[in-house]
């Protein structure tokens, strides 16, 4: 009962609006026929018969599509992916490389479902700019480098597409003219048409065109999709996955698909949004896209994720609702059942051009010129990212990118962290004022702090506090207004400045925090031992808490006694209360 009811529940998410599922139907159309060349393109990557992109465009596109909560949004076969997963499974024979690839699939997927589950969506949002600038960057120059073999007809050696791209341009003795002419035709066509009205279709024209050439051009030469295998007939049809294959490459290469798949799919998800403008859960887009996934893994489909240029097409097509994307996707199976024996007749120098001229286009000067203007530490993180993409495995490329975007975050939130110094100037107002290096003696100095106070951040508050060594009955309010929680470092930096002014007779108070950060003080901070330190909750009139900490701490410097002694005198009333701001709570010093 409750399965079907959620079932149910389902289906009213995503069936089509009445009327509807005719244009959407046709809207998937170029999708589709994009896809095709795309999809079989992207399978070379990996290092797997071509047929093995189609069946993850076709799987893909319909199980990405019935489950995203971005109704746009298209999930496909993507560069990126590709090359992460054909990293991953490069060091397989090539009789074990397809089933290492569907285990690439199905763990990637399964990670990202759990990220989905986990509420993980919102890390997207820490990963730098820079940092993905570079990694993209650097994913479309292997690519280019990576397909000069196919297109000059060559054999090239080498761990990463750098060395094996250099090992083709000193060797030109080795190149083959038929399939330099297939290659740089395929170029041509493909630029010819990009901006006519049959761009979304450039590709099939120069698959269409360049196998029809080699055939009557009895070009022997010339290496075709088929030579990499026979090319199934009909539909995808389910395996299930060689579980004695799992190794460590594996794992890593299926973290290093969802990574990048995620990432990518939330900018897709942010360029794509739905019609109705409700903005889309992340969450349900990561379950998404680890559910298409594993149907795409299951039907032996290379990894697949949010493509931002399937996307744009299918858009600019008529796209509406999901359906479009969902047919998109019955369609490219109706070319497998129909088309499935010209596709072993495609060169694969052509196969090539549609990644080279892809990958040129998808370089994105003006995000590289944004990240370079930024400063100096955009500008390593982009030039350390790129680098180790050309020149590392993708799964530690990404790596490297991850702790980076960690080290950015902590270290601008170390730089961001500002404390100022809170007076009452002539004319009864609150003023600014830099924070004191030294605290003066029997006076009460109130600071506010602006950043974060969680790793980096809190160690920057420990060195900017002022210094107690030279004070005597010292008192100093740290405002921390709009703090919901602080981290252990943070509390061990209070901890110890408290104790610090305790050394010489000062006290410490802390004002403004939220009601269930106030009471976690008292449970991380044994203030039995911290004595000295005072905790005022934040009320909703702004200054109230500092104010009653001041009072406090006045009336301790006046009386000389233990502050547990000492009651906080309340004010007469909220008009007064209002009034006694308006005439400033805080004096100098």
């Amino acid at each position: 009962m409750r399965a079907g009811r959620a079932v149910a529940r389902w289906w009213r998410d995503v069936r089509p609006a009445t009327g509807t599922f005719g244009r959407s139907a046709g809207a998937g159309v170029p999708g589709a026929i994009g896809g095709v060349p795309d999809g079989m393109a992207t399978a070379t990557l990996v290092g797997v018969s071509p047929i093995h992109g189609l069946y993850a465009t076709a799987v893909g596109r319909i199980a990405g599509g019935l489950t995203a909560d971005s109704r746009l949004m298209i999930i496909t076969t993507t560069s990126a992916a590709a090359l992460a997963a054909g990293s991953a499974v490069a060091g397989f024979d090539a009789d074990d490389r397809l089933a290492a690839m569907i285990l690439v699939t199905l763990l990637a997927g399964v990670l990202m479902i759990v990220a989905g589950v986990a509420g993980l969506g919102r890390l997207t949002g820490f990963v730098s700019h820079s940092v993905m600038t570079g990694f993209l960057t650097g994913v479309s120059v292997n690519i280019v480098l990576g397909q000069l073999d196919d297109l000059l007809g060559a054999d090239a050696s080498g761990s990463v597409p750098v060395l094996q791209a250099l090992d083709v341009l000193t060797s030109p003795g080795t190149w083959s003219v038929p399939t330099m002419v297939v290659g740089g035709g395929s170029i041509a066509i493909l630029l010819a048409l990009a901006r006519t009205r049959v761009a979304p279709y450039a590709a099939v024209v120069a698959l269409a065109v360049t196998a029809v050439g080699v055939w009557l051009a009895h070009a022997d030469a010339v290496a075709l999709v088929s030579d990499t295998g026979a090319i199934p007939v009909g539909l995808p049809v389910p395996a299930l996955p060689r579980l004695t294959l799992i190794d460590a490459d594996v794992v890593v290469g299926a973290l290093a698909v969802a990574a990048i798949v995620l990432v990518q799919g939330a900018g897709v998800a942010e360029s794509a949004p739905n019609p109705d403008g409700r903005r889309a859960d992340p969450n349900r887009n990561f379950v998404a896209q680890g559910v298409a996934n594993v149907a795409v893994g299951f039907f032996r489909g290379i990894p697949v994720g949010g493509s931002v240029g399937q996307t744009a097409i299918s858009t600019a097509a008529g796209a509406r609702d999901r359906w479009a994307g969902i047919m998109s996707g019955v369609w490219v199976l109706v070319v497998l059942v129909a088309l499935s024996g010209p596709v072993g007749a495609v060169p694969s120098a052509t196969l090539a051009a549609v990644l080279v001229v892809a990958s040129v286009g998808s370089i994105r000067p003006t995000a590289i010129a944004t990240a370079t203007r930024t400063g100096g530490q955009s500008q390593v993180a982009l030039a350390t990212t790129f680098l180790a993409t050309l020149l590392l495995p993708v799964a530690a490329a990404v790596g490297i990118g991850a702790a980076l975007s960690i080290l950015l975050q902590a270290n601008r939130e170390s730089q961001d962290l500002r404390i100022v110094r809170l007076v009452r100037g002539d004319d009864g107002r609150v003023h600014e004022e830099p924070t004191p290096r030294e605290l003066p003696s029997d006076e009460i100095t109130v600071l506010d702090v602006y950043g974060s106070l969680f790793y980096a951040g809190a160690r920057s508050l420990d060195a900017a506090l002022p210094d107690p060594t030279d004070a005597r009955g010292a008192v100093v309010v740290l405002r921390l207004r709009g703090r919901a929680s602080l981290g252990a470092t943070a509390f061990t930096v209070l901890a110890a400045y408290a104790d610090r002014l305790a050394e010489h007779e000062g006290r410490f108070y802390v004002s403004g925090v939220d009601q269930v950060l106030a009471d976690r003080f008292e449970h991380v901070i044994d203030l039995r031992v911290h004595e000295r330190i005072k905790v005022f909750p934040a009320t909703p009139v702004i200054g109230e808490s500092t104010a009653d900490a001041i009072r406090h701490a006045e009336a301790w410097l006046l009386r000389g006694v233990e502050t547990e002694q000492i009651p906080v005198v309340p004010g007469p009333g909220p008009v007064a209360r209002l009034w006694g701001r308006v005439r400033g709570l805080w004096r100098r010093g």
